[in-house]
């Protein structure tokens, strides 16, 4: 229950546009100090690729950066990306304007055909000035439908503080008055 009132009131604070859409069509781009691909002609299975140091993964406006990253590619050319280190980022542009959404975690996992990200252990997300922190944070890019999970809910005790934290910032208040009428 705790959950569906956690998600509930982010979603009714949350804003209509969603993540750039124009993102999943562009190629994904991947920098790193080492890398392990496997066979490119490779058809039949699941092809893994392996970079370490450094690693930026970028399609798009999306950028996600890590110590190490396992790419996964199914036959049909889905990829799951599994994010490691100190802490993993990661930002995109939404469609909406200049605004972007980031997150922080140890692991992140990227799932280009769900168009969700995952971020496991000391999860942070941020849009504009409204945060949500917890143990756990399921973000889905198209609808930006979000679920956020302590470290207790899980089974985990990963933190001291295992709590979901949500920050939710008032509307601006020059937006509120010029709405309102005049009393003058």
């Amino acid at each position: 229950m705790k959950h569906f009132i956690i998600i509930c009131l982010f979603s009714i604070y949350s804003y209509n546009a969603i993540a750039e859409r124009a993102d999943r069509d562009k190629p994904i781009h991947l920098e790193a100090d080492r890398a392990t691909v496997e066979d490119i002609n490779r058809k039949d299975s699941t092809r893994v690729s392996i970079f370490t140091g450094n690693v930026i993964l970028t399609q798009g406006t999306l950028r996600i950066s890590a110590d190490k990253v396992i790419m996964k590619e199914d036959i049909s050319g889905f990829r799951h990306a599994t994010a490691t280190g100190n802490l993993v980022s990661f930002r995109q542009k939404r469609d909406d304007g200049d605004e972007y959404i980031e997150g922080w975690s140890k692991r992140v996992e990227y799932d280009s055909k769900t168009d969700k990200i995952e971020l496991f252990r000391q999860a942070h997300l941020k849009r504009g000035e409204d945060e949500v922190k917890g143990d756990y944070i399921s973000y889905n890019m198209s609808s930006e439908f979000f679920q956020v999970m302590g470290s207790s809910e899980r089974g985990v005790e990963t933190d001291a503080d295992n709590r979901v934290r949500i920050i939710i910032q008032p509307k601006n208040k020059t937006e509120e008055t010029e709405a309102e009428p005049s009393t003058e």
